[in-house]
């Protein structure tokens, strides 16, 4: 086999394209790996407080990006209630999930997780138009599976049932519910619009979302918190990695879609184990590497199928797709009947 057809064989594959985007899904997935990580030490640190943890992130994202876009001068190109939607959207997710620890057990959280991509294949599909193929079926279920068996495998370390397991699973579910409904409209506001003017408005609505839901969920939890160097480090450190964790978000549903982004996040349990290798010394069965792997092949698969078969923001005749167009109108005409 020659060299030049060699070459040709990694273009038609597009090899390059497919690794940069699965390795882009693991970052974010590692990063998120660290956030709950993050989030359960300052629980066993006395602090019972998510929303409050999610408010310092959505902060962070308001002052950079929301500086730029004042300096920028930038113009809102899609109405701002679109953007309050969203927010609250991902507020509740957030809060959801992470509140179903107390009543559940760890495994039944993160399996119950995987609701979210059937909520964002089902939305994707009414909303976006996005179309899948039976390849693509075939590796978010291998996905699926990975996960299933390093659940299954850690099913000991996972604990008990939980004080409430129903209504933490139904917690879980809901809340994936919200985490898709988040990631499908900014799946869609990437798309249409720049990451610095999602970002920026995510993390204003955020801030509101969120200080209401202090102010009636958890002013006592904090009044109660005995607040230490260590625990104010960790709210530091949950700051960065949501800030980080969201600027990249963005990035991954322009280039891959909201399918593929929370395929990638399944395996932030996968990382956790590393995390506790490093920080609690555990022993890793090994049917945690044959999961990964597996993992890995349903990602190779399902990303290399998807290549073709994105929706485009126009259609097959150079016009705009009307599902994009709509909103983009209405922001329009906001614009123009605004003073």
């Amino acid at each position: 086999m020659s060299c030049n057809t060699i070459r040709r064989w990694f273009r038609t594959l597009g090899l390059c394209e497919v690794v940069s985007v699965l390795l882009l899904g693991q970052a974010v997935s590692f990063i998120l790996a660290l956030l709950n990580f993050t989030s359960s030490l300052t629980a066993n640190l006395g602090a019972n407080s998510p929303v409050t943890l999610a408010f310092f992130g959505y902060l962070a994202l308001t002052l950079v990006h929301g500086s730029i876009l004042l300096y920028q001068r930038h113009e809102l190109i899609i109405p701002w209630y679109w953007y309050a939607l969203l927010a609250f959207f991902d507020v509740q997710g957030n809060y959801l999930f992470n509140s179903a620890y107390y009543f559940s057990s760890i495994t039944s959280v993160a399996l119950l997780d995987c609701w979210t991509v059937g909520w964002v294949i089902l939305f994707t599909w009414i909303f976006l138009g996005t179309k899948y193929s039976l390849l693509q079926f075939l590796g978010a279920a291998l996905c699926g599976v990975g996960l299933c068996l390093v659940l299954l495998s850690d099913a000991g370390v996972g604990g008990g049932g939980g004080s409430n397991p129903l209504l933490g699973d139904m917690l879980v579910i809901v809340a994936t519910l919200f985490f898709a409904l988040s990631n499908v409209g900014e799946e869609f506001c990437v798309k249409k619009n720049c990451s610095l003017e999602v970002l920026a408005m995510l993390g204003v609505f955020g801030m509101f979302f969120s200080v209401i839901e202090i102010v009636i969920f958890e002013r006592k939890n904090l009044e109660a918190v005995t607040w230490s160097t260590e625990l104010i480090l960790t709210f530091v450190g949950f700051t960065v990695g949501f800030f980080i964790f969201y600027s990249m978000t963005p990035l991954m549903l322009k280039t891959s879609g909201s399918t593929l982004y929370n395929l990638s996040l399944l395996t932030a349990d996968m990382w956790a184990v590393i995390i506790r290798i490093f920080f609690y010394q555990q022993q890793v069965d090994w049917l945690y590497y044959i999961s990964f792997s597996i993992v890995g092949v349903g990602l190779f698969i399902y990303s290399k199928s998807e290549k073709n078969l994105n929706p485009s923001l126009e259609s097959d005749k150079g016009n705009p797709n009307p599902r994009y167009q709509l909103v983009h109108e209405q922001g329009i005409e906001t614009l123009g009947a605004s003073p």
